[in-house]
């Protein structure tokens, strides 16, 4: 166990994952300094679910992202708009695009390596 905290982690694997989006041309999300409390929390939740689950994979991170998702109102549509709650990942994993695909390897590599 590292002497990092969740929030110390969450924020390592949001950078990790914002400069992904970037590379794919997707200059929508913020620095950690500048996310908004939900995706921080969203955030949290993911290491804390791995922590608990150190066995999960990619796929079942996702799941518990998407359950999160449901569970707080949010609903698929074609781009993510907080205001209205929707998400185009709100759907399953094998249906993602790779690159959000190689986000959540991305995350949990991190998640994995800190925890």
């Amino acid at each position: 166990m590292s002497n990092l905290s969740f929030n110390q982690i969450a924020e390592v694997a949001h950078q990790a994952n914002r400069a992904i989006c970037q590379t794919y041309g997707d200059d929508s999300q913020p620095t950690w300094a500048d996310a908004p409390d939900w995706q921080i929390e969203s955030c949290v939740a993911g290491v804390a679910f791995f922590e608990a689950n150190p066995d999960a994979t990619p796929e079942q991170m996702h799941e518990s992202w998407l359950q999160q998702k449901l569970a707080d109102g949010w609903v698929f549509g074609p781009e993510k708009d907080p205001e209205a709650k929707t998400h185009p990942c709100l759907i399953p994993y094998n249906q993602l695009p790779v690159e959000q695909q190689i986000k959540d390897h991305v995350f949990r590599a991190i998640v994995e390596t800190l925890v």
